[in-house]
């Protein structure tokens, strides 16, 4: 199994780090460039705890399905989901919150596992790895630039 831990600062309260991560107006937003798009579950606002979104993109020239559930969520300290339907063997995903003086740390840790055994192993480290990072990498900058600015309130208002 690969593990992905990214962390991020964003001078911006806890609260509405929280909430634009979980944003699923945001979250589309910060995947234009792989045409991402809710197609069933909550399209729009936020999800919560037990709420599940089915994401339609475009990855690795395939355009895929990716089904997400909110298993454990703690506002605004920590939401975990995981896949339910997907591409992948495994896949979780804890986003973790921590508020410091001047702003919020926001740390990612992702967990997966694509099939195929052996193969999917060398996969997975030599390529998926770095292509998710750099996926959560960028949704992460979207994140920051929509908190740090006024962007925040076309989201959450």
């Amino acid at each position: 199994m690969s593990e992905i831990h990214l962390t991020s600062f964003i001078a911006a309260p806890i609260e509405r780090v929280f909430d634009l991560s979980r944003s699923i107006n945001l979250h589309q937003i910060s995947t234009i460039e792989t045409y991402e798009k809710a197609i069933h579950g909550v399209l729009n606002g936020l999800i919560n705890k037990n709420e599940t979104v089915t994401w339609q993109a475009k990855h690795l020239f395939k355009t895929r399905q990716f089904t997400t559930k909110i298993k454990e969520m703690q506002s605004p300290d920590f939401f975990i989901d995981v896949m339910t339907r997907g591409d992948f063997k495994f896949f979780y995903h804890e986003h973790h919150f921590k508020s410091v003086k001047n702003g919020t740390i926001m740390i990612d840790v992702i967990k997966f596992e694509s099939p195929y055994g052996f193969i999917g192993k060398i996969v997975d480290n030599f390529f998926l790895k770095s292509y998710l990072e750099k996926f959560i990498i960028k949704r992460n900058a979207v994140i920051k630039m929509y908190a740090e600015t006024q962007k925040w309130k076309a989201i959450l208002n």
